[in-house]
């Protein structure tokens, strides 16, 4: 296929901006550069863009870890695509951490399989890892475990492990706005620092803070439930 075309496949840009990039020199094969739209390349071919490298492929699928600080709505900055290396455009995170908020953050261009994993009858866990300004009370893992009715949603039975006085792991099944924050509040504590440790099956483990990587085979199975 066409180099113009196998960038467009990839979500790059648009056909002109594709052209432009080839014209100035910004993309090239087997470290020669390629300055013809028409340049011929097959699905096998690594294409180089402001050296970064794009492998022609359908999805992309990476695991962040997200710093405190940046937003996960792409329009304003600083954004967490903003840590990603990747030239594709479709590329968006999915579902949402609070600014102040670290932690595990999925992002992929694979819609189908975000919508799946944001529906509400999905109820995909999701554990937080959480420090509060108060001494967590015991009662708040029986408190956790059953519903709470907020103005606007009925929470789903949750699971708290408390770590220390002021510290514990809680785990959702579901992501309404703000909603670890404002289930702390019910219970007297007000959050003081929140980090996401898991979605799914996909745990941070080792991964440092800002940094991310790419989805195994067997990860990107158990999210579509093909384990």
């Amino acid at each position: 296929m066409r180099i113009d075309k196998f960038l467009a496949d990839m979500s790059i840009g648009t056909r002109s901006e594709i052209k432009k990039l080839i014209h100035d020199g910004r993309v090239s094969i087997n470290g020669e550069v390629v300055q013809k739209p028409n340049y011929s390349v097959d699905i096998d071919t690594i294409v180089v863009v402001d050296d970064i490298e794009v492998h022609y492929s359908q999805f992309e699928y990476y695991i962040l870890n997200k710093p405190s600080g940046y937003l996960c709505t792409i329009d304003y900055s600083p954004n967490v695509l903003q840590l990603i290396k990747t030239h594709r455009k479709d590329v968006m995170p999915v579902g949402r951490l609070d600014k102040d908020t670290e932690g595990l953050l999925l992002l992929t261009n694979d819609g189908q399989l975000a919508h799946k994993l944001l529906a509400p009858k999905s109820h995909v866990n999701k554990t937080y890892y959480v420090e509060t300004d108060k001494n967590i009370p015991a009662s708040a893992i029986e408190t956790f475990s059953k519903s709470i009715e907020f103005e606007d949603f009925i929470s789903k039975p949750a699971k708290l492990e408390i770590v220390s006085s002021n510290s514990g792991y809680l785990t959702i099944s579901e992501g309404k706005f703000h909603q670890v924050k404002r289930m702390f509040k019910y219970i007297g504590c007000e959050v003081t620092y929140l980090k996401r440790t898991s979605f799914g099956p996909l745990k941070l483990n080792d991964l440092a803070v800002g940094e991310y990587r790419s989805l195994s085979e067997e990860e990107i199975n158990m999210l579509k439930g093909s384990d």
